[in-house]
């Protein structure tokens, strides 16, 4: 008896609702991930860095490549959600997911998403600069690719994702024609490698013994492999990070403290909590640890506020 089957049985008036129109709708949002929604935040890293966020026009512009960029991920997470319908039924928390429970026909899912798809593109090359919409396009299209076959590849898997971010920490850049340093790019990228490796990790540890029927690839994946990825990768952001701290530091300043050397520490410490999760195995959803963690809330806070005093050059 499938899932679907025993809801229909147990609780008819319910499973009527959820397959309405109105159900339907609600179904969709739900697939968007709103709670993964904060990772698109990550537009704002660029202009925040050179100190150019809070100019009317920016914000605009910012809030707009937001909401693109959140459409084409939605876009993506409907047609992804589709494809693993099936595979997604052998996942203790994934076969809660609307498509995967029957709440969202596959061929819904599939037609709101290339939708979304087609809609946020067309808008970002009329709306904004060449190079947003054509970063937006080659997003969907790695995605998609990672969708049908990337994600069965060693290593590639891990780009694939880490590059997404990456992606969401360049367009605001792209969008208000600010220079990307080395260094935002070394830390952004190494960054993402090492929340996307430590989700992985964890998704290991959790799923031991019954990968192969949720993510193919964890079987081929070893523990010590993955937890060596995500030593790695917080080593070089940490590394990347210092350097720009230390070497922006170098020049005369009008602050009343070096803040940018100082936030060295705050974002070290940061790095070392989410590994505290991260070595646990249960940092699996990188927005839970973010946003539920107090500790490493405020270890955020502290350097957000460095950070902005570097940039402001108080």
């Amino acid at each position: 008896m499938t899932e679907r089957t025993a809801l229909l049985e147990r609780t008819p008036a319910a499973a009527a609702s959820a397959t309405s129109p109105t159900g339907i709708v609600r179904g969709l949002l739900r697939t968007t991930r709103p709670r993964q929604w904060v990772k698109n935040l990550l537009v704002v890293a660029a202009p925040a860095a050179a100190g150019q966020l809070f100019s009317r026009q920016a914000m605009i512009q910012l809030a707009l490549v937001f909401a693109l960029f959140t459409a084409c991920a939605a876009a993506v997470y409907l047609i992804n959600d589709a494809r693993d319908a099936a595979a997604d039924r052998a996942h203790p928390v994934k076969r809660h997911r609307p498509v995967a429970a029957g709440q969202v026909p596959v061929p819904a899912a599939y037609a709101v998403g290339c939708t979304l798809a087609l809609l946020a593109t067309s808008a970002a090359a009329w709306l904004c600069s060449p190079a947003v919409a054509a970063l937006l396009t080659a997003y969907i299209g790695m995605q998609l690719a990672y969708c049908v076959s990337l994600k069965h590849v060693l290593v590639v898997d891990l780009v694939v994702v880490t590059t997404g971010f990456l992606m969401r920490a360049m367009i605001g850049g792209l969008a208000l024609g600010i220079p990307l340093s080395r260094w935002f790019l070394i830390t952004t990228g190494f960054g993402a490698l090492f929340m996307v490796s430590a989700k992985r990790y964890s998704e290991a540890v959790q799923m031991a013994g019954k990968a192969g029927a949720t993510r193919a690839l964890l079987t081929e994946y070893t523990t010590g492999y993955l937890r060596f990825v995500w030593q790695l990768a917080a080593g070089v952001s940490v590394l990347g990070y210092c350097l720009w701290a230390l070497e922006e530091g170098g020049v005369p300043s009008a602050g009343l403290l070096p803040w940018r050397q100082l936030s060295m520490v705050a974002f070290i410490l940061a790095i070392l909590r989410y590994a505290v999760f991260a070595d646990r195995g249960t940092a699996g959803e990188p927005e839970d640890v973010v946003l539920h963690d107090r500790a490493l809330a405020l270890i955020g806070l502290v350097w957000l506020a460095m950070y902005g005093l570097a940039v402001a050059n108080w």
